[in-house]
Parts: C-alpha cells; structure tokens; sequence
C-alpha cells in the first residue's frame, strides 16, 4: 500500500445500530478495490473485518477493525464498529481518532437506538456525518420512511444527494440530486444513464431545491446569488455542500444495497470527494494517539495509533508523554481486518498500528522527546454490570490473574478489583453479552477456565443498644496457667467506624495488657456475631478487670476481650446493615414514570430529577444487592436509551423480614463450607 499525502487520506468512523449492514457495506467497499475476489458474508465468517474467532461466532462486529480502501486517488480509512451497546466503548475510540462518520441506516428497521446513542455522541465530538441508507432490496425497504424517521428522530439539516428508483425487488437505480440525472445498475454495480422517471420529478425538484438552499448559505456570495433568484453552478452547490459537511451544518443522505454491492461505487466517490481531509499538520513535533490495543497471540501487543502531528517513522525513538517512558519504534504496519503490511513512514493524519512496545497502552500520546504534545484522552464509559469471578481450577489463580490483565490492556471497558470484605474478584463490563465474550476470551487466548457468580453483597452488622458485659479467660496448665479478666461496655457510634476507649482505675488492668483487649475485640469484630460479616460503628470501653500476676499475658487478655465482645455484642440488640447506593439515572422524559416505578420495587428512594434539553436525570438512592442486574432491567425499560451510575453513599438497616433470610442463609452456607 503506497503512502498518501495527508489531503488524501479520509479516516472514516462506520457506524450504526447492529445489523444495519456497516460490515457489509466495508465489504463491498474493499472488493471495489480489487483487493478481494469476492465478496465475504457476515453469516458465514467471511468478512475481512469480522475476523476474530468471537465475532465469527456471534456473527456480530465486537472489535473496531481498520479497513483502508485505495480509491480514486484518496485513501479511505474505514473503521468498522460494533453496533451493540456492551461495545460502546470502542465507538468512543473512533469517533475521537476520525475525521468523519458513517451512519448506516436499515431501509426497513429505519433508525434504531445504538443509531440515535452515536449520533448524539458524533454530535458532540463536533463531527461531519453523512449517511447511507442500506439494504433499499430487501423487502419493505422504505427511503421516504427512513428518510422520515432520520428527519424526526436526529437532530441535523439532512440533504438527500439521491433518490433510489424503485425498493426491494424493483430497486434498480437511483437519481443524482447534485446533477439531475438518473442511472441505472448493471450486472457488475457499474451505471448506465437513463432518463429521470416522472414518478421521481418531484421529489428530485424538491430535494434540489433544498440542497442548494442548504450549500447557499455556506458561502456569502452564493447566498447573495441565489437570493436575488440566479441559479447556482454545479461546482458551487458541490463547494457549499462540502463546506456544510466539514461544519457539522449538512448531513447527506445516500442509498444503496451493501450485499448486493448497488450504489457502493458511488458512495465512495462520494466519501472521496467530500469528506474531510485531516487538518495538516505535518510541519509541526510529532503527536500520535494509541486509540486501541489488542493483544495477538503471534504479533504479540498491538497498539492502533492516529497521528495528529507530525511524521511518525520506523526505527525510531519516541517516548510515551502520559507514562513519561522511552520506547522504541520497531515496524510500522498497515493492517486491513488480519492483513498486515509494513510501511517505512506514516504520514499527518494517517492510521496504522504499532507492536511490540513495552509501556504503551490504549489513551496514551506518542511524541518525540523534543517536544510533545500531549493529546487529549479518550473518555470511555464507566461499565456497570458486574459479576464475581473465579478459576474453574484452584490451582490457576495466578494464571488467572496474568490473563486478566493482558484483557485489561485490551479493553478500556473493564474493570477488575479485589473486594476485600467478601474476598471476592469483581469483574465488571459494559453487559451480559461484554463479560461473556471477556469469559470466553480468557480460555481461549490465554487457557483458563473461569466461573461466574453473582457478587456477595458487603453487608456489615453493628449494635443499637448498649450494654457491659464481662469476658474471662482462665486455663490452668502444666507450668504457668493463663488468666485475662475484662469488663466492657458496648454501645452504638454514629460517626466512626470504630472507638476504643479505656477507664481503668487503680490498675486492675496493667497498662501492657489494655491494647490486647483492643486487639481481640478488634479481631472478633472481623467476623461479626450475626451473619459473619464485619461489625462496624461500635464504641467498646474498657472500665474493669483483674489480672495475675504470674498467670496474665497478652494473650490471656486478648481472649478474654474477644469473648466479652462476641457475649456482649448479642445482647446489644445487633442488626444487619446493608450498602445504599447513590444513583444518577440519565433517560429520556418519556421513560422516567417506568424508572420511577421501578425504583420502588427496588426499595429505592427518589431524591431528586434535573431536566436536560433532551434527557431527564434521576437522582435516588437505593440498596446495592438490588442493583447488582440494574444495567441489564435499564436496558429493558428504556430500549437502550438510558444510561446510569452508582457510587457507595452509606450503610443503613436491613428490614427485619429480609435480614432474617440474610441471616440463615449465611449460617447454612458456613454450616456446608465446614461439612
């Protein structure tokens, strides 16, 4: 693949719900180019883009793959994206690494959610979008339909540049709103110029005249013309409509059928000649964003980069600005799906991958050591569905341990931690369908079995009465016996944790022996008195006791305080508390009665609404063990429209009714760990 100049290149993010043909569409794209023989299929695992063994099974795209397409004298760099929403994150990289999206739209399901979710992210990122809509053989294809619904659903100024002849069985054309003229497809997806129908006389009319009402206001003097009724050229509608496509201000609207390979030639010329080139920079220090990594079991770490200054070349040193770190620049390649092809340079703009760095992973900016400058980071989305993992096999925990964080270098959409009161490893992601990938991953790349379960939910106990109780212990043995005496009073502490206090008089505990009384009641506190779980929120005051002085010591003393604790505890009416959540719900107006609703089987408190230009966010509080599945039942009540997040705000009663369950479920659980 030869290297192009930075006003060449178009980096191109596809983009779409789930299957609404973006794979297929890139397919077609790459055999346009010669570079395959034949067209792959999604259903069969064909695809050049849909090549990892997971998509293959799913026959989902769940990895962004770079697909670069030489085309009349420019490079598309197409990034194919997942349309799923557990692989949102990976939308998230490419949108902030291209220069241009692609929206493909279903000609029968017309705009869908993952569609409107990525619009509004492509919005905000300030990017030119156009779109293509697919599938116009299939049966029911609609254009006016889906035209309607992109007009009614996204927000933008949409300009069809085609019209189709005909849908589903008699699809067969389409009409050039920019020259007035129509063509039909050959057997090879070549045109031929036929006269336009009289069917479609009007809508051409009236699509033109909005088109060059919409490229008019681009510039000043095309405006004055078309204000005092002058008719626009050709090349200054074409000028006014690139110039609306760079400014966010014009979205075009195409159409075709990526299966059949009908209208694909022409959306490329398309892409070709108005998408944006990158903003050139060449002359200025080098600047490279690593956008996502992958981890190939021959290639080894593979790190996709952007290059936004500058001319990125192999054999080079460079160093890592986020880590601060020297690396060291071996190949350069240019991949197309699993294809790989050296390159000596990679110019401004361009996109490629890097392997084999040391300290280089997926957010970080490569820079000469020179000067750098530092590129602002990708802002993934915080995943919230967990769940609670472990080796199938005792022995593979480092294993384990070694597979998931090679998987974390991979995907910026998990999260793994060590809960120490549970003693559980959490592993958290996007959704059911991200964690099973993640599972099936982890035997397949790296060898290890993993069970899931659900995550215990860190309840703590604590008391609400106050009482003194007494702790003794006394073992008499061969040589010296062992005698600690203690008096305590429990009672509940609203602001702390745990307060240990003493008011010993006259010594009846030596000073030496009063910290291993803190030390056993701080050791019988791990393990609670109710359910096993940690107390917490207590006040324990040493006032009395008694010693010997032969028999005492440490130790008598710290099992004296651990009994008086655990006796003392039980009478100080213990209760079990669990963890409340805080939680900010972001959804559209029309949902937030199902939300509210579902709050209160939840056990959940609503504290508050903020209402947003186009989404309401709820604010509430409710108990973590009922939120665990929280981001598969928001999906449900909001067809994928809502978002959440959840932070720990504070502990607080177990109702009587549940906490009895809690509680005999733990104790039958240690009664059958024990057997």
């Amino acid at each position: 693949m030869k290297t192009y100049q930075t006003s060449q290149l178009r980096n191109i993010g596809v983009v779409a719900h789930g299957s609404a043909g973006k794979t297929s569409l890139v397919e077609a794209m790459l055999f346009n180019t010669g570079v395959i023989s034949r067209l792959g299929r999604v259903e069969d695992g064909t695809t050049t883009s849909d090549f990892h063994p997971e998509e293959i099974k799913k026959q989902v795209t769940i990895h962004t793959s770079l697909v670069p397409c030489e085309w009349k004298n420019s490079k598309l760099n197409l990034l194919d994206t997942p349309g799923f929403s557990d692989f949102i994150s990976e939308v998230k990289g490419v949108l902030r690494v291209v220069d241009g999206a692609l929206f493909v739209v279903c000609a029968v399901a017309g705009v869908e959610v993952q569609t409107e979710i990525i619009w509004n992210m492509a919005t905000d990122a300030e990017l030119p979008k156009i779109i293509f809509i697919n599938k116009m053989d299939r049966e029911n294809a609609n254009f006016e339909k889906a035209m309607g619904e992109v007009q009614e659903t996204l927000p933008g100024n949409f300009v069809p540049v085609q019209i189709p002849i005909g849908a589903a069985e008699t699809y067969k054309g389409y009409v050039d709103v920019i020259a007035q003229k129509a063509y039909t497809f050959n057997a090879n997806g070549e045109v031929s110029e036929i006269p336009v129908p009289d069917e479609l006389a009007d809508a051409l009319e009236s699509y033109r005249d909005k088109l060059i009402e919409s490229s008019a206001e681009m510039d000043d003097e095309a405006l004055e013309k078309y204000l005092n009724g002058d008719e626009l050229t050709e090349t200054e509608i074409m000028n006014g409509l690139k110039a609306g496509i760079k400014a966010g201000k014009l979205t075009p609207v195409l159409c075709g059928s990526a299966t059949k390979n009908l209208g694909v030639k022409q959306a490329m010329d398309f892409l070709a000649e108005f998408s944006p080139a990158p903003e050139d920079k060449s002359a200025e220090a080098l600047s490279a964003l690593v956008f996502k990594t992958l981890v190939d079991p021959f290639v080894g770490k593979m790190n996709f980069i952007r290059v936004f200054a500058g001319t990125f070349k192999a054999d080079t040193a460079v160093i890592n600005a986020t880590k601060e770190k020297p690396e060291k620049i071996g190949q350069i390649l240019y991949i197309r799906g699993k294809n790989q092809e050296p390159t000596p340079q990679l110019p401004c703009g361009d996109i490629a991958v890097l392997v084999k760095l040391q300290d280089t992973n997926t957010n970080d900016t490569l820079c000469t050591k020179e000067k750098c400058v530092k590129q602002d980071p990708i802002i993934f989305p915080v995943p919230t569905y967990a769940v609670a993992i472990e080796p199938k096999s005792k022995g593979d925990e480092d294993k384990l341990g070694n597979a998931i964080a090679r998987t974390l270098e991979e995907d910026p959409a998990l999260r793994v931690e060590k809960n120490v009161e549970t003693h559980q490893t959490i592993l958290t992601g996007m959704g059911e369908m991200h964690l099973d990938i993640t599972i099936d991953k982890l035997k397949r790349k790296f060898g290890v079995d993993v069970v899931m379960h659900d995550p215990r939910v860190p309840y703590r106990e604590t008391v609400r009465g106050t009482v003194k109780v007494e702790g003794k212990h006394k073992k008499q043995t061969g040589g010296h016996g062992q005698f600690g005496h203690c008096w305590l009073r429990i009672e509940p502490l609203a602001d702390k944790d745990f307060e240990f206090d003493e008011e010993i008089f006259g010594g009846s505990v030596p000073k030496q022996y009063i910290p291993a009384v803190e030390k056993g009641v701080r050791e019988a506190m791990v393990d609670g008195i109710l359910a096993g779980y940690p107390v917490t929120n207590v006040k324990v005051v040493l006032y009395d006791g008694s010693y010997h002085n032969v028999d005492s010591s440490e130790m008598a003393f710290k099992i004296a305080g651990a009994q008086a604790f655990k006796k003392g505890a039980l009478l100080a009416k213990p209760v079990l508390l669990e963890p409340i959540a805080n939680v900010e719900v972001v959804v559209p107006e029309n949902f937030m009665g199902d939300i509210i609703s579902d709050f209160n089987t939840k056990r959940g408190r609503i504290l508050g609404m903020e209402p947003g230009e186009k989404y309401t966010t709820v604010k509430a509080n409710a108990p973590m063990s009922e939120m665990y599945r929280y981001s598969i039942d928001l999906k449900s009540i909001t067809q994928g429209r809502g978002s959440f997040s959840m932070s720990f705000a504070y502990y607080e009663e177990v109702p009587a009714m549940l906490a009895d369950k809690i509680i005999a479920k733990a104790k039958a659980d240690k009664e059958a760990a024990e057997k």
